[in-house]
């Protein structure tokens, strides 16, 4: 939750390029935690995000939209932290957040 935390902090900051980063890792870092207690142990991201598909959403755990979400934090996020001509809007950001409160909601 440190990383939801950090990305609330720096929205509110108007930081948004380094809280779409934070949303976005909060989003993985619970994945990866369910990965984990799945027995599985991804080594990138798209891996974890597959597997997060296959093991999660194919299977009925967790709604499609969750999975469309993740993969569009993730897209947000490699443009935020790698093209750095093209800064994400407080929309991006904000909805960027709001995907962990879905993977959150969805999980309990």
């Amino acid at each position: 939750m440190e990383a939801l935390d950090a990305a609330r902090l720096l929205l509110r900051a108007a930081s948004l390029r380094a809280s779409v980063n934070r949303s976005y890792y909060a989003m993985f870092y619970a994945a990866l935690a369910l990965l984990q207690k799945a027995g599985k142990i991804p080594s990138k991201h798209a891996g974890a995000i597959g597997l997060f598909d296959t093991e999660f959403v194919v299977k009925g755990a967790f709604p499609r939209e969750l999975s469309r979400d993740f993969h569009k934090a993730f897209e947000l996020r490699q443009a935020s932290d790698y093209r750095v001509l093209q800064s994400p809007t407080r929309e991006k950001a904000e909805e960027t957040w709001d995907f962990f409160g879905t993977l959150a909601n969805s999980a309990i």
